[in-house]
């Protein structure tokens, strides 16, 4: 390895690059003509910077005396500023129109997501006057069809970015920024936090789920009805005797909260703790017992006089809401 230098750089750019969270692994209509246009303004910059490189090797190895005043005013007027101009306005009149935001109709689907410390409030409302369908932590999109995100926070500012569909948006509190997108391939990807919100802004992920069209509104559909597993179960039990019942909302009980995620089918999710923990019964558990301990200025308070064996039973009957 004769330049470790270079390898070193080379190797730390590869590490940024995934299939779940990347600008360049896209799967969105918007971030495929932001990459688009970011290699073509890349190209055009290449190309200026290679001009002045020649410009400036050609002086230095030309015989003294061999380029005149004249020829080097004309060189420096072409070269340095009326070439480099045109390039630019070039470039300019290319990205503008890939600037201008994608507009939504009266019957595409609405997704609102409010920016909490540290997870996310996600609420569905379809066309045609139905009712929203609540979640949290995870969001659902289908391939093909506009998507409109009205985003907001409710507590301090926080900025909503998923790498592979579109450019990033600010929530901020008491103001609705809307974006809107169209996911063009299926797969599950990721969504983060991108402005510094407190002690777990680093903590606060969440997973985009783009699927086919006839799927999305199987699982709309199907995501109205009661949870499967919020029956009678010792874990129910627990749940409502530790009063968990005032925060999160689970459909088909009587609990309706929404001051914390709601957890309606949370058997379905990936993630727990808004994409930061594998969701085990084991991690559920102790994330219920303490939740500062897997993510630090949480606002969910900590029960540590749950035990442990009711805490594993609350734990497996949130796994179990389908």
């Amino acid at each position: 390895m004769r330049n470790p230098w270079l390898w070193t750089m080379v190797l730390s750019g590869l590490t940024a690059c995934n299939a779940e969270q990347s600008t360049l692994h896209v799967f969105g209509a918007e971030a495929r003509e932001v990459r688009q246009m970011a290699l073509v303004l890349t190209i055009g910059a290449v190309v200026i910077v290679a001009a002045m490189i020649a410009l400036y090797l050609r002086a230095l190895r030309a015989p003294e005396g061999k380029l005149t005043h004249h020829d080097g005013m004309r060189m420096v007027l072409w070269l340095g500023a009326i070439g480099p101009t045109l390039i630019l306005a070039a470039l300019l009149i290319y990205a503008l129109p890939a600037m201008r935001p994608r507009t939504s109709g009266p019957g595409d689907l609405v997704v609102r997501v409010d920016g909490e410390q540290f997870w996310w409030r996600v609420a569905y409302r379809p066309s045609g006057g139905v009712a929203m369908l609540l979640s949290a932590n995870e969001i659902r999109i289908p391939v093909g069809r506009t998507v409109a995100f009205e985003l907001t926070a409710q507590d301090v500012i926080h900025s909503f970015w998923i790498p592979g569909l579109a450019g990033k948006m600010d929530m901020i509190p008491g103001r609705t920024n809307r974006l809107v997108v169209k996911a063009e391939k299926v797969g599950r990807y990721r969504g983060v936090c991108a402005e510094f919100c407190g002690l777990s802004h680093a903590l606060m992920a969440f997973d985009v789920i783009a699927m086919d069209g006839p799927d999305f509104d199987a699982w709309l559909n199907r995501s109205r009805s009661p949870s499967q597993g919020a029956t009678a179960s010792q874990g129910a039990a627990l749940f409502d005797a530790h009063g968990c019942g005032a925060c999160h909302a689970i459909r088909g009980t009587a609990h309706d909260a929404t001051i914390g995620p709601d957890l309606s089918r949370f058997g379905e999710r990936r993630t727990l703790g808004a994409g930061i923990l594998p969701p085990t019964s084991a991690n559920i558990a102790a994330f219920i017992r303490s939740p500062q301990g897997a993510k630090p200025g949480a606002r969910m308070p900590a029960y540590p006089q749950i035990s442990a064996a009711d805490a594993q039973a609350i734990a497996l009957y949130l796994k179990g809401l389908q």
